[in-house]
């Protein structure tokens, strides 16, 4: 969810790939099929592109730019023509609608004339429940409706009801089907309804459980729309909250297509602590969907300064698999497409799987590159490969060793040897700041800034295969 408040704004291939956790590290690709095919098995390459781009109606330019640029959009419903658009540009590039999942909204644009805007944020028009089912507004203790706080005419649905899930489903669907969206992102999958209201349902004693009606409601919901979606060969991909506190969350709630972090690389404690992303099992959950490379990891790093950007991007990196994305977001209501340069880096291929040191560092080795993040609230230090530089930065120049004379014998000339071949002296430990990162890339391969293309593997998601 934004901060600010939205405005109106194939063939099926029967291949899986398969990474195996051992000992709690990731160990290799297997490959499995019940049919074999003449198609490689995807590579967990650096992180791709995607852009978040609800914030407001893009221009022709930027749609051209992002079917350059980006391997996964996100639209408002009422931009079907830059959807089509994207995907005469770029068949490749999957485009998802957005969709709320859990609240019914009457600011202009989604109720205009007293009517349901044709194309809405969420699932069921504010004036359809109004008029048909005001019973799927959620009510609270005091029979009251519950607005959002800080999004005004955000209104909470009962998301637990299910003739509210179905009707949701039903219409999305029909919906999604009838436009050409590859898929749905669907927003507000969260975890507590706190961030929204501290009002207390009805029928539940207190806040816990209120929330735990909430997710279960969720849980109960995403399966009905993912189970509809995926039968209509198309994506669900919710945006699932705080999943490091509920352990399996994430993992049975990207199960559809995948799943949005909206707060990956957060730092804890105001500021001040390590990265929240690497507490509880949500990194590990992370890393198995990841490394299965079935379904979309959607990320989001909200970055006010170079370090947020450097944890953010290597932290991704250290989950890079086919389906891995990754976005900066420098602003709140995701207005600009964005993009960073570490995205032009030019890492290439993992070659090894995130491992963690014992200070607390992770590392993770590319063809061309690497990354260290720091996940701890203090100072540590790591000792980086040969050879590698910063993106942007001159080579390493090699030191020549000083020769040494070899004195004359009664047969033989004066000569002069080197002591030992020309090298470069082994890279002097790094010092990383609490939740900070480092990318190093081997400075043959930079990538021109500006001339990035989509040259990964095919985008096959479950049983979608775009060509």
């Amino acid at each position: 969810m934004p901060k600010a408040t939205l405005m109106r704004h194939h063939p099926v291939a029967s291949w899986t790939a398969a990474f195996v956790l051992l000992a709690g590290c990731l160990a290799g690709c297997v490959a499995s099929s019940a049919q074999e095919i003449a198609a490689p098995p995807p590579k967990p390459l650096a992180p791709c592109a995607w852009w978040y781009g609800i914030g407001r109606p893009p221009t022709a330019q930027e749609i051209e730019l992002a079917a350059k640029r980006y391997q996964v959009v996100v639209l408002n419903a009422d931009q079907g023509a830059a959807m089509r658009r994207l995907h005469q540009l770029n068949s490749r590039v999957k485009v998802l609608v957005y969709k709320d999942l859990s609240s019914t909204r009457n600011y202009p644009g989604a109720v205009d004339g007293g009517q349901d805007a044709v194309f809405l944020p969420s699932g069921i028009g504010y004036v359809a429940a109004q008029e048909h089912h005001p019973d799927w507004f959620a009510q609270d203790v005091n029979g009251r409706r519950i607005e959002w706080q800080g999004y005004p005419r955000h209104w909470q649905m009962t998301v637990w009801n299910p003739d509210y899930q179905q009707a949701w489903t039903d219409a999305v669907v029909a919906e999604v089907k009838r436009e050409g969206w590859d898929g749905v992102l669907a927003d507000n999958d969260f975890n507590s309804l706190s961030h929204y209201s501290s009002a207390v349902l009805a029928g539940t004693a207190n806040v816990a459980e209120t929330d735990r009606k909430l997710r279960d409601g969720l849980d109960a919901f995403l399966a009905k729309a993912g189970d509809a979606l995926t039968n209509a060969q198309k994506l669900l991909v919710p945006n699932v909250s705080e999943t490091h506190l509920v352990p399996g969350r994430w993992t049975a709630h990207s199960r559809f297509g995948g799943a949005m972090e909206e707060n990956f690389g957060f730092r804890e404690d105001g500021g001040t602590g390590g990265l929240l992303t690497f507490r509880g099992n949500e990194f590990q959950e992370l890393r198995a969907q990841a490394a299965l490379g079935e379904s979309l990891l959607l990320l989001v790093t909200r970055t006010h300064n170079a370090r947020e950007e450097r944890s953010g991007y290597a932290s991704a990196a250290l989950l890079a698999g086919p389906r891995t994305c990754w976005t900066r977001a420098t602003t709140d209501d995701y207005r600009d497409p964005e993009w960073s340069a570490l995205q032009d880096s030019g890492l290439g291929e993992a070659i090894d799987a995130a491992s963690r040191l014992a200070n607390g560092v992770w590392t993770r080795t590319f063809t061309h590159g690497w990354v260290a993040v720091n996940t701890t609230a203090s100072t540590q230090t790591v000792v980086p490969p040969d050879g590698l530089v910063a993106p942007g930065a001159p080579a390493p120049t090699a030191t020549p060793t000083p020769t040494r004379t070899t004195p004359p014998t009664r047969t033989s000339a004066p000569t002069s040897t080197p002591a030992s071949p020309t090298s470069t002296p082994a890279p002097p430990p790094l010092t990383l700041q609490a939740a900070d990162a480092v990318v190093l890339v081997d400075p043959q391969q930079l990538v021109k800034r500006g001339t990035w293309r989509i040259t990964r593997d095919e985008l096959r998601i479950g049983r979608l295969w775009a060509h």
